[in-house]
Formats: C-alpha cells, structure tokens, sequence
C-alpha cells in the first residue's frame, strides 16, 4: 500500500509544482493551454503508440472486460442522462462530464495500485486498452465535433473525426506496430520515447496551474454537475464493476477485486488534457479530477479490506 500512496504523492506534487508556477506567473497566463494543448497533440499520441505497441492486445478481450467496460460505459450513460435532463447540458459539456465520471486513471495509478494491491500489473491492462481504443475515440470525436454554440455533431463528424485526432491516431499505429511484432530501431525509438516522457508531467502542470486563483472546487453553478460526476466515479462506478464483474462475468477472488479496484482509480489527468485541447467543460472536468484523486484513497482502501485482501 505504500508504493499506492507514493504514486498519489508523485502526482500531489507535480501538481504543486504546476501552481507554485502559476502562483509567480514564470510561464505567463498562457501556459496552462500551452501545456495542455503539448500533451495533448504530441506527447500523448506517442505516449500511447509506445504503450499500445508494447502491450498484449488480447488482454482486452478478457472477462474483465465485462466488469471494467460495461462498468464504464453504464456510468458515463447515466451521467449524461442524469445531467441532460436536470442541466440541460449540451453534447460538448455532456461528453467532458460522461468522460470525467468514467475514464480512470490507469497509466499514472492504476499500475502501482495493481502491483501493491493485486500484486500484478497486469489487471490494469483490459481497462486501460479499452479506454484508449474505445472510449478516447468516442469522446473526443463529440468534443472536438460539437459546434462553437455546443451543438451536437452530425455522424458524418462523429465518424471522420477519429482520423483527425492525434491521439487516436497515435493509438492505431501503436496497435499496428503490435500486431507486427516488430522491433523499433533505437534510432527511431528514442526520440519517440523523450516526447512521451512529456505527456504527463506536461498535464499535471498545467492541470496545476489552473488551480491557482481557482474558486473552491465544486462552488458555484458546477456544484451540482461536479458532485454527481464524483459520486459516480468514486461509488456507483465500482459498485457496477463488481456487479458485473461478480455475477455477469462469474469472477470472483483476485479477479474480482482487480475489476473493482480498477474502477476505482480516481479520474484520469488525460481527461482533462481532452477537455482543455478543445475549451470544453475545463473547469467541470478539473474539479471532478481533483475531488475523485482524494476520495479514491480511502475508497480504495475500503475495498480491498471488504474484498479481504491485505493493504499494508
């Protein structure tokens, strides 16, 4: 449990770094978008093209995947129900709220929480493939398709827009390159490898730069939308995943605590980074990343002891 706590501490502190930097205005009132906008358009498209191009594909088509998926896939629905019918919110604002509730962070935690809580990195594989083939694509394609006056795109744009999101774009030559089982020539792998290094110090400090001067987290008119994308990330999410996980896919044991603790994990930085690349529900989205990063911990912990697995 130690190696889970340091890894929520890592984060905690690039981000403090990020608002101290804000604080004394080193960078200027541009670099948050600036940052953002170099994680999101070329450090984390190669980023996943080395992850995806490493990895084992048919980890996604586990039962896990029963658990993880649809426990994602049910919580990002249920908030754009709940949310276009008590706000009224459009598709761009529905799209960063859906994604905010579900999209876990499995790269930065996900892999110490497997490692000092599973005992096996491995676990965070199905969730992690599926949000980067599966639920990156969709919410980007409404993010970056939906018009200046929010409306929603046409599924003319929602299908071409895919194509022109780096990315995905990153992700399919990743599974390309896997699916090849070729081996890059470290003339071509290292400078890939120093871009991707960028990707998430790049976006904890930006993420920590818009803290600074930043009202009190869920205060004001997004009270409502970001308790409720909290809610679902830290409580129902999990609780889904081991539903499913449990009677839907059969699992139970290591399985079972694996597919819950996954869905878990607090939302991921990347969401944000998606958010702020096209100025769509930024401050939503930061303060649900915020809020879930603190809550995860004792939920986590709770968990693992109700599951009966040991967490020091």
């Amino acid at each position: 449990m130690t190696g889970v706590l340091g890894g929520f501490a890592a984060l905690a502190a690039v981000i403090a770094v990020g608002w101290v930097v804000g604080r004394f205005g080193v960078l200027g009132a541009e670099a948050p978008g600036i940052l953002s906008r170099l994680s999101f358009f070329v450090a984390t498209p190669a980023l996943l093209f080395l992850t995806l191009g490493r990895a084992d594909t048919h980890a996604v088509l586990s039962f896990a995947l029963v658990g993880t998926a649809g426990s994602a896939v049910l919580t990002a629905l249920l908030f754009a129900a709940l949310a276009r019918w008590r706000w009224r919110l459009p598709a761009a604002e529905l799209a960063a709220g859906a994604l905010s509730s579900s999209y876990v962070n499995a790269g930065n935690l996900g892999i110490p929480v497997s490692v000092y809580i599973l005992g096996d990195a491995s676990y965070v594989a199905p969730v992690l493939l599926f949000q980067v083939l599966v639920m990156a694509p969709l919410g980007l394609a409404v993010l970056a398709g939906s018009g200046s006056d929010g409306s929603a795109p046409s599924w003319r744009t929602l299908l071409a827009q895919p194509l022109r999101t780096p990315v995905v774009i990153g992700c399919a030559l990743g599974l390309l390159l896997a699916a090849s089982r070729w081996e890059l020539p470290s003339l071509v792998l290292e400078p890939i490898e120093l871009i991707a290094a960028l990707a998430v110090p790049a976006a904890l400090l930006a993420y920590g730069m818009t803290l600074h001067g930043a009202p009190r987290p869920a205060a004001g008119a997004l009270a409502g939308q970001v308790w409720l994308a909290v809610a679902l990330k830290n409580l129902v999410m999990p609780a889904i995943a081991y539903a499913l996980g449990r009677w839907g896919a059969g699992l139970d044991g290591v399985a079972l605590l694996a597919v819950t603790v996954t869905s878990a994990l607090p939302t991921a930085q990347n969401v944000f980074v998606y958010a702020a690349a096209y100025d769509r529900g930024t401050l939503l989205v930061r303060d649900v990343i915020l809020l879930s990063t603190v809550l995860s911990v004792p939920v986590l912990v709770g968990i693992a002891v109700l599951l009966g697995e040991p967490v020091f």
